[in-house]
């Protein structure tokens, strides 16, 4: 008698109206990317922006540390559609930030941004078929918004607190300490002692960019604190071939050439390094003693890992190794045993002596950018969750998320997903549907595998709250740019997991008398 109450779950129903069908989360390259693919490809479906910070750019407006570069090459970096017409590959963080405002602005998409809107809450619906997005502003007044499609372009660290290394004595040092994420405004250290704590892209992007200049505004001498060293690869800053395309080229076809060669090189060298990484080691120690010459030391230089275990660490024109041969920065591989009054007491018994320390000690890792989401009511655990075609997620509907490649450009992925999304979208108008559901009923029947095959720290301490990744394709987060390529462009939308649908009445509770009776 209670079952005569009860409406049938899968009773189709229309689709609430929305403020916009699609609603990105971020304003930096991934938000910025989605946002020129739908005007390409889904010019019918209507889109919005939220931007927690006042400024587009995500990355590159936040982080405002001396040096601050790409350590990707621009060709890659930059996007499929707009071409990096800069002479140098490897760009300083105003020249990116230039390449995104003009993209913004010759698209007119800057009228799509809402600014200052921090996203605190995502819900979806199954009875009407959209999310509902919680937005506060700066003053902490909460509005919403309402989407067919969430598509989360927020990074993949936390904007708010990076990684806490918790070095003790930290309230004994009577100078400053700063974290890279946090830098501060027209912050003076010219004539200063550095230490600066970190053998990453960070740390070697500040080192030789705080030395003496010749203009009085360096730092006295820049020390790199490492407790492990690290792989790095030197490159030109500048590249030759690309350089020499463009001036007998079109620019886009100048630049499509490049991008070609250089996904490939990428590929290859890292393909080379997890099949022959003591081939790879000892060609990247060949240019590492180059570079030096007689400064070369090998307990500095020589990682207790295979090359590409963990990410390279880019040195354009060899700035880093200049800034030590020129006696202005030098490397130190120790252990902190803590920091004192003066500086930094070292396990070996060592002292480094310091006015100021920067801890470039790495990011601190962040799904879905922290966001509460929720569909049904019931909240989103990741970590219960498999990736889908590297981008969606096992049982969340019309919904999708960027996570840049680990062993190429982060926009390369970036690129992919918008794509992909916006195949998705054209299949649902096409076929009239409102849902799209990678659906997978049984999660045992997949082997699970490492999400990412890579031991750095950062991607270490984040793992528990990672979403799962399959041995075999579709459940997978692929680090494989030219096999994902593939698959996502000429992949069947219609595959038998992604699942198509409507909005679902929602279940009527049944009448007081009736429910009193049982």
């Amino acid at each position: 008698m209670a079952g005569s109450a009860t409406l049938d779950h899968s009773e189709r129903t229309a689709a609430a109206p929305v403020d916009q069908d699609v609603l990105i989360v971020g304003a930096g390259i991934s938000g910025i990317g989605m946002a020129v693919h739908l005007q390409m490809n889904c010019p019918d479906r209507s889109f919005a922006l939220v931007e927690r910070r006042a400024n587009l750019g995500g990355t590159w407006d936040l982080f405002r540390y001396p040096g601050i570069r790409s350590d990707s090459d621009m060709h890659t970096l930059g996007f499929i559609f707009e071409p990096w017409k800069h002479e140098k590959s490897i760009a300083d963080g105003p020249s990116i930030l230039a390449y995104l405002n003009r993209i913004v602005d010759e698209r007119h998409i800057r009228d799509h941004i809402r600014f200052n809107r921090k996203v605190v809450g995502a819900d979806w619906s199954s009875a009407e078929a959209r999310w509902t997005v919680t937005l506060e502003d700066d003053a902490g007044a909460t509005t919403t918004t309402t989407a067919r499609w969430l598509y989360l372009g927020s990074g993949y660290y936390d904007y708010d607190e990076p990684y806490d290394a918790h070095f003790p004595g930290r309230e004994d040092f009577a100078g400053q300490i700063v974290h890279p994420q946090f830098w501060p405004k027209d912050f003076d250290y010219a004539g200063k002692k550095v230490v600066v704590i970190g053998s990453g892209a960070t740390a070697v992007t500040i080192v030789p960019s705080m030395t003496e200049r010749g203009d009085g505004k360096g730092a006295a001498h820049v020390t790199m604190l490492q407790r492990t060293p690290t792989w790095y690869a030197i490159r030109p800053a500048k590249d030759g071939i690309a350089n020499f395309l463009r001036k007998i080229l079109p620019e886009k076809l100048a630049y499509s050439i490049t991008r070609f060669k250089n996904i490939r090189l990428q590929d290859i060298v890292f393909r080379r390094a997890r099949e022959k990484p003591e081939k790879v080691a000892d060609f990247l120690t060949k240019k590492l003693k180059q570079a030096l010459g007689d400064k070369y030391d090998p307990v500095a230089f020589t990682p207790p890992y295979n090359p590409w275990d963990q990410r390279l660490c880019l040195v354009p024109d060899a700035d880093f190794f200049e800034a030590m041969k020129a006696g202005q920065a030098s490397v130190v591989t120790d252990h902190i045993e803590r920091f004192d009054r003066t500086g930094i007491q070292l396990k070996s018994g060592g002292h480094l002596d310091a006015d100021i320390i920067i801890t470039a000690t790495g990011l601190k890792l962040a799904v879905a950018g922290k966001i509460p989401v929720r569909v049904d009511g019931e909240t989103v655990d990741w970590s219960q969750h498999f990736y889908y075609k590297a981008c969606m997620f096992s049982n969340v509907p019309n919904f999708a998320a960027v996570f840049g490649y680990l062993n190429a450009s982060w926009t390369l992925r970036a690129d992919l997903v918008s794509e992909y999304v916006c195949r998705v979208l054209n299949h649902m108008r096409d076929t009239g549907t409102t849902v799209a559901t990678p659906v997978l009923e049984d999660p045992s029947t997949l082997v699970e595998d490492d999400i990412f095959d890579f031991s750095s720290g950062y991607i270490q301490r984040a793992l528990h709250i990672m979403p799962k990744s399959a041995v075999d394709m579709p459940w997978r987060l692929s680090q494989n740019y030219v096999r994902d390529r593939v698959d996502m462009r000429t992949g069947t939308i219609a595959d038998g997991i992604l699942t198509f649908g409507h909005a679902r009445k929602a279940a009527a509770s049944p009448p007081a008398e009736l429910e009193a009776a049982e």
